[in-house]
């Protein structure tokens, strides 16, 4: 299998790191922080002072009830919304009015709460797409296909070629987007997220629609992703399961406002958190697993 590049110029390996979760991103600035951003939507409040700091390398779990403000979060933190308040830095630098392919190009990518793909497109060439923001050569050396253009396009193919086989789907690298199953067509749209290689990953609801045998799969598979591409990921996911399996920190939000935060065990135990799902207080964390 050909190896896939990383950020930073790390290459893919089966081994991994030596030890992806110690004290990940010490030193460093966050892979990407939120410094009480907040929106409004004309007297809607939908989100208010919202403050993260995802380190390198880390896993954080963004979860709460339906209509608590997650995906805009996403939005903000990608450019598809800009904050009324507050500020966004991508690796220390400043993103305010940056649009979102500018955003992308600082090295964040993220995949949809609904499965946005080119479904008429080939599998492979769908995640060729997704390294657009990398490719090194203009129109005119496009259209002339020299040496330039050939080994740009060689290189994009194999590391497509890689890390499709990451996820089972090179041997339908040929095939049309739109005749993958649902949990299939997930993993394609991680796919091509990855091609940007990006710094950041920010992942909303990877596995929604997926079985339990799927969602054991994507919870090997993303753990895989942050330690053979040392990136750090940003996951929102309804499916307790998979955070409190994979996540080593979690936030819980509510009405657009962060209400708790912490590591799995002490989230599933706040009792304000399990009010904010079953409405009212309950006796036992086995309710929001």
């Amino acid at each position: 299998m050909a190896q896939a590049a990383a950020p930073g110029g790390a290459e893919l390996r089966g081994s991994g790191v030596t030890d992806p979760q110690a004290a990940p991103g010490a030193g460093e600035a966050p892979a990407i922080e939120a410094r009480g951003i907040g929106i409004r939507f004309g007297g809607l409040e939908a989100c208010s002072k919202f403050t993260l700091q995802l380190r390198s390398r880390e896993l954080v779990g963004l979860i709460g009830p339906n209509g608590a403000g997650k995906t805009t979060i996403f939005n903000m933190l990608t450019g598809v919304y800009q904050p009324t308040e507050g500020e966004i830095r991508v690796q220390g630098r400043p993103v305010a009015g940056l649009k979102p392919f500018a955003i992308s190009r600082l090295g964040v990518a993220r995949t949809f709460q609904n499965i946005r793909l080119f479904r008429d497109l080939t599998v492979l060439d769908n995640v060729r797409i997704g390294a657009h923001n990398r490719l090194v050569y203009g129109p005119l050396a496009a259209m002339i296909q020299g040496g330039v253009w050939s080994r740009a396009e060689r290189e994009t193919r194999e590391q497509a070629m890689a890390l499709l086989a990451i996820f089972g789907l090179e041997r339908r690298a040929e095939e049309s987007a739109r005749g993958l199953s649902y949990g299939d067509q997930r993993r394609l749209e991680i796919c091509r997220a990855l091609a940007s290689r990006p710094a950041v990953l920010l992942l909303d609801e990877p596995a929604a629609g997926m079985n339990t045998a799927e969602a054991t799969g994507l919870m090997e598979t993303i753990r895989r992703i942050r330690d053979e591409f040392r990136i750090a990921i940003l996951l929102i996911e309804h499916n307790m399961e998979v955070v409190m399996s994979i996540c080593e920190r979690i936030l819980v939000l509510n009405y657009g406002r962060t209400i708790a935060e912490g590591p799995p065990g002490r989230i599933q135990q706040d009792p304000v958190v399990i009010a904010a799902y079953l409405g009212e207080p309950a006796a036992t964390v086995e309710t929001i697993r």
